[in-house]
């Protein structure tokens, strides 16, 4: 119910106006590392980007894109134990430096600038703008994706539905 959830939400919320890469995708990758087992916490933003991508489209440097949210959600499981504000914090920035560092890289490898050592320092430059949004948003719906779910636990836990909604 929870992957469903999430996945629901990704995608609507990748169509919604919004700053170029200011989107949860990275929130829910970190999320679900936290909060599902490990098949579903990659599953989910891989599901998500795969809808979406099916109607904002394709492009070459995909396969970095979604193995750069694979690898988030894959690395979060190690949050588990410090779900914390500072460890929130920490996944959230670390995961946009991976993600900036995995997809400029992948930028420069298919083409986009020259393969040499200054069209790949000129890729990770241009890139910054998307760094700033992206870290951004990150740490914004980070705190939604985890407050949200921590408020709706303590409410809930001990009722009759909680094993269902919960996932711990």
């Amino acid at each position: 119910m929870l992957a469903i959830a999430l996945i629901v939400a990704g995608v609507i919320l990748r169509f919604i106006p919004h700053f170029p890469n200011f989107t949860p995708v990275a929130a829910i990758a970190i999320f679900s590392g936290v909060y599902l087992n490990k098949k579903y916490s990659v599953i989910v933003p891989l599901t998500l980007m795969v809808i979406s991508d099916i109607f904002i489209g394709f492009h070459n440097v995909i396969v970095f894109t979604w193995g750069a949210f694979i690898l988030i959600a894959f690395l979060s499981a190690t949050l588990k134990k410090h779900k914390n504000i500072a460890g929130i914090c920490a996944a959230s920035i670390s995961s946009s430096l991976l993600f900036y560092l995995i997809t400029n890289f992948g930028v420069w490898f298919m083409g986009w600038y020259p393969h040499t050592v200054n069209g790949l320092i000129d890729c990770y430059i241009m890139g910054l703008p998307f760094l700033r949004n992206f870290t951004a948003s990150t740490l914004i719906f980070s705190f939604i994706f985890f407050g949200i779910y921590e408020f709706v636990a303590e409410k809930i836990r001990g009722r009759k539905f909680a094993g269902v909604l919960l996932t711990n």
